[in-house]
């Protein structure tokens, strides 16, 4: 997985706490990640319908929808794409003992059980939303974390506290 992902499931947290728009260079500075490539990962959430950008002076990025309808899965399917990790090979029809490929018209041992790692995976990840990440950020960093975000944000220029 690209660490893509994690900047854009941040975002996204970040999102739930503001009412306007929030231009890609300031979710940079407080995440402190380069703009362009912060700004690949937005753009990724905007291909998905996750974000929209919205132009102008006051422009910048807000949430589709309720953060509670958007899963990580779904973040980490807009930035890595909706493929599998785990492509089989079939190795087994390598080397000098290779099995024939009538021998091979089943997943083989690895294959199965990457395959049944992805699913427990994607489960996993489409059980928890971007609510349930801002939720966990509060009891993680305290109820007045997201606020304080919140205030940074709508601050413009000023640093955030420390």
């Amino acid at each position: 997985m690209s660490s893509g992902v994690e900047w854009a499931l941040h975002c996204c947290v970040v999102l739930t706490t503001v009412r306007e728009p929030v231009p890609a260079a300031r979710l940079a500075r407080l995440h402190d990640v380069s703009p362009s490539y912060l700004a690949k990962q937005l753009q990724a959430l905007s291909r998905a319908g996750l974000v929209r950008s919205v132009q102008g002076k006051a422009g910048g990025y807000v949430l589709t929808r309720s953060p509670a309808l958007i899963t990580v899965l779904d973040v980490v399917e807009a930035v890595d794409g909706p493929g599998s990790p785990f492509v089989c090979t079939e190795i087994r029809r390598r080397g000098p003992l290779a099995a024939s490929p009538e021998s091979c018209t089943t997943p083989c041992a690895v294959s199965r059980a990457m395959a049944g790692a992805e699913t427990a995976w994607r489960e996993a990840l489409r059980s928890v939303s971007v609510t349930d990440l801002a939720h966990d950020v509060g009891s993680d960093l305290g109820p007045g974390a997201l606020a304080g975000i919140r205030t940074w944000l709508d601050a413009g220029e000023a640093e955030p506290a420390t």
